[in-house]
C-alpha cells in the first residue's frame, strides 16, 4: 500500500533532480529521501527514476504518474484550504507540560507548525520536571515519559516505546571512530547521568557491563546529555525518538534492555472534547506518532479511557 506521505518526496526529488535538494527542501536527510523514493517504487512496483552520480531523471513510468502525483498535491491543497477555514474558528490557550528535552527537540518544529495550522491557539508550554496533576487543571495535556499513566480520569495513548541507547555526534565520529558493539565502548568516554529514573537504569547498564569507569562527566537531566553529547565530550544514552532524528547524532549500539516505560500523551477526560484541546492533542498526536514511525526501535500504540 502507497504511503501517501512519500508522494511528497516524490515530487521534490522530481522538481529537484537530487535526493538531496529534495532532503533540503523537505527539512530530511538525503538518506531519509532516498529511502522514502525506495520504499514508493517497492509499494508501487515500478522504477520512477533512473539513478546517476548527476542525479534522479524520472523514468518513463515515472513521468506518467507525476501527473497523478500533482493531482494528489492539488487534492491535498484543497482539503488544506477547506480545514484551515474551520481551524480559524478554534482559539484559546491549552497548557501543555512536557520534559524539556522533548519541548526544545522534537516539539519546537511541531508546534511551530500547529502555530501556523491554528494561530488562535496560544500554547502554554511548561517543562518542569515536577509532574503537573491534570485532574487538578495543572495542565491540560502531559507529555510523559513512563510506565502506565497514573491517576483518576486520565485519557490518551501511548505513541512510542521509550527506547534509549548509547549516541555521539557525527563530528565526534569523523575524529575518533565509535563503537558498534559493547566491547568497544570502554575506548571512549562517556557521559552519565540524566533524571532519576533513568540514571539509576543507566547506572546499572554501566555497572553490569564494567563501563563506569569510562564515565567523564555528570549531567542531571537529560538535555545536559544531549548537550554534551554535541558538543562532542564523548559518549550518552539519549532517547531514540529524539536522537535517531537528528541528523548530526549517531547511534552506536542497538537500544538497551528492553524499557517498560512508553511516551505517552494525556489530558483529562473532563477536557478531551473541549474544542481547542482536542485539536491540539489530534495534531500531536499524528506528527509525533509519524516520527515514531522512523525511529529503528519501532512505535507502540495503547489508549485508555477509548
Amino acid at each position: 500500500m502507497v504511503d501517501w506521505n512519500d508522494i511528497r518526496y516524490f515530487l521534490a526529488v522530481a522538481d529537484t533532480g537530487s535526493t538531496l535538494a529534495a532532503g533540503r527542501a523537505l527539512k530530511v536527510s538525503q538518506t531519509t529521501a532516498a529511502r522514502r523514493i525506495a520504499a514508493l517504487e517497492d509499494a508501487l512496483q515500478v522504477a520512477l527514476f533512473d539513478r546517476s552520480p548527476g542525479g534522479y531523471r524520472l523514468t518513463e513510468a515515472g513521468a506518467d504518474l507525476l501527473v497523478h502525483a500533482r493531482a494528489v498535491q492539488r487534492t491535498a491543497q484543497a482539503l488544506s484550504d477547506a480545514a484551515a477555514a474551520q481551524q480559524r474558528e478554534v482559539s484559546g490557550t491549552v497548557r501543555v507540560t512536557a520534559q524539556e528535552i522533548l519541548a526544545v527537540t522534537i516539539l519546537s518544529p511541531i508546534l511551530r507548525d500547529l502555530h501556523q495550522a491554528y494561530p488562535a491557539i496560544m500554547i502554554d508550554l511548561d517543562t518542569s520536571e515536577e509532574v503537573r496533576d491534570l485532574a487538578a487543571g495543572a495542565a491540560d495535556i502531559a507529555l510523559r515519559h513512563i510506565v502506565r499513566p497514573t491517576g483518576a480520569g486520565l485519557v490518551g495513548r501511548r505513541l512510542a516505546d521509550d527506547h534509549w541507547t548509547l549516541y555521539c555526534s557525527r563530528s565526534y565520529a569523523a575524529e575518533h571512530g565509535y563503537p558498534r558493539r559493547r566491547s568497544e565502548v570502554a575506548g571512549h568516554p562517556l557521559v552519565g547521568g540524566g533524571e532519576n529514573g533513568l540514571w539509576r537504569l543507566y547506572r546499572e547498564w554501566l555497572q553490569k557491563n564494567g563501563l563506569e569507569a569510562s564515565v567523564v562527566m555528570h549531567h542531571s537531566s537529560a538535555m545536559g546529555l544531549l548537550a554534551a553529547v554535541r558538543s562532542d565530550v564523548g559518549l550518552a544514552v539519549l532517547p531514540c525518538l529524539i536522537a535517531d532524528n537528528d541528523p548530526d547524532l549517531v547511534r552506536c549500539l542497538p537500544p538497551m534492555p528492553e524499557s517498560p516505560r512508553g511516551i505517552w500523551l494525556l489530558t483529562h477526560e473532563r477536557l478531551r472534547h473541549t474544542p481547542r484541546v482536542r485539536v491540539v492533542l489530534e495534531f500531536l498526536a499524528e506528527r509525533l506518532t509519524r516520527l515514531a514511525r522512523t525511529q529503528s526501535g519501532g512505535a507502540g500504540y495503547e489508549a485508555i479511557g477509548a
